[in-house]
């Protein structure tokens, strides 16, 4: 009898033990639903970006709590990139934009700002967001939409879309894995899959995260004609010379969850950083961060050399989320290798740097997507694939 109860000890000790490792092991699946919480100052250069009643005039949504970064960021770049547009970052308060994973952004205007102005939207982007049917989100689109209003929901911006009530009887899609769950809150729009966007009239919508180019490229394309979308689209490398209709909708599935459980528990899970240079594409940006959020690191945070801040291509402000001299990096992205001085090079000598270098002239998810593929294997770039709903 004692045996057998020092046996079931040993048993239960080991069960225990590597319980615990698992749990450790599975820090990273922890880490991807923790978002950052801003604390710094708020002593920001908050200057209204200038207003050009000559062109057209698109407002991008984002909630201050949290909004998909590559839903809002890409769009953003795209429609900047026309040279045709005020495109302006709102959202419902004068703070800092929380982002998963990514750095803070500083909005550039406030719903009521824009109110207070009377500025006329030609575009409305709705990327996904907190608090997706929230009534200052959804009153505010509606108090903007008119039958010449484009409106694009991005991603499951689609929730916020289908909350409005106008894209009641109109074509609506979303991310393949959130499919379900937004189309039964919502009955009434016309739910498709297997497209990359949808287009009902004025009424645009998009597959997944990786889809917002394709949902903005159509719409510039509607507004600006396709030569101007064709220069759009060959400033980013897209990798097809037109914009593709069909789309594989699908959702992560049990094997792909098993690679990532895989990778977390039996591979390396890094500290991953990337570096936030002055005058960076907003677009490679949201690509990089939104690419690697979704191969499991032990953390992702974005840097600063020198600063507290920096100012993007088409004049944003992002703010880091983590403190390079407090830090340990395993890996560093950075985009612009070539303008990092001596001084940087020495104090990021023992970090691993993954460069950029952009006469290869490759699309930064496809860039990704390889690099994560030569790291994790064929098994595990798929779930990242899968989780942009990039098919």
């Amino acid at each position: 009898m004692k045996k057998f109860i020092k046996r079931l000890l040993i048993a239960l000790v080991s069960l225990a033990v590597i319980a615990f490792i698992v749990y450790l092991r599975l820090q990273p699946v922890r880490e991807l639903n923790k978002l950052p919480t801003y604390q710094g100052t708020l002593n920001f250069n908050f200057a209204s970006p200038k207003y050009d009643e000559s062109k057209r005039t698109v407002f991008i949504m984002a909630d201050n709590n949290n909004t998909e970064m590559f839903d809002m960021m890409a769009p953003y770049y795209l429609f900047s990139s026309t040279h045709k547009a005020n495109v302006y970052i709102v959202a419902e308060k004068k703070y800092p934009i929380t982002m998963k994973k990514g750095p803070y952004v500083l909005p550039q205007f406030t719903f009521d700002e824009v109110d207070s102005m009377k500025l006329r939207a030609d575009v409305i982007v709705i990327p996904f967001m907190n608090d997706p049917a929230g009534q200052v989100k959804v009153n505010w689109i509606k108090h903007h939409y008119s039958d010449s209003t484009i409106i694009l929901s991005i991603c499951d911006g689609a929730w916020t879309a289908a909350a409005t009530g106008i894209y009641d009887g109109k074509l609506l899609t979303c991310h393949a894995t959130d499919f379900e769950k937004v189309k039964k809150n919502f009955s009434k729009p016309q739910w498709v899959q297997q497209v990359s966007y949808t287009q009902s009239g004025n009424l645009f919508s998009t597959a997944g995260v990786s889809n917002a180019v394709e949902g903005s490229l159509a719409v510039i394309s509607k507004l600006f004609g396709k030569e101007k979308m064709q220069s759009v689209l060959k400033e980013i490398n897209y990798y097809k010379k037109d914009i593709p209709k069909d789309h594989k909708s699908i959702a992560v599935n049990g094997s792909a969850i098993v690679s990532g459980f895989t990778k977390v528990v039996f591979g390396k899970n890094k500290n991953v950083g990337i570096l936030l240079q002055d005058g960076i594409s907003e677009f490679e940006l949201a690509g990089i961060f939104d690419s690697y959020t979704r191969t499991l690191p032990s953390s992702i945070k974005a840097f600063v050399m020198n600063g507290t801040s920096v100012t993007t291509k088409y004049g944003l402000t992002l703010i880091p989320t983590g403190d390079m001299k407090l830090y340990e990096i395993d890996e560093l992205h950075v985009m612009h290798p070539e303008s990092l001085s001596k001084q940087d090079s020495l104090k990021l000598k023992d970090v691993e740097i993954v460069a950029y270098h952009h006469s290869n002239e490759i699309y930064i998810i496809n860039q990704c997507l390889e690099n994560i593929k030569e790291q994790y294997g064929d098994k595990f770039q798929n779930l990242v694939k899968l989780a942009l709903d990039y098919n």
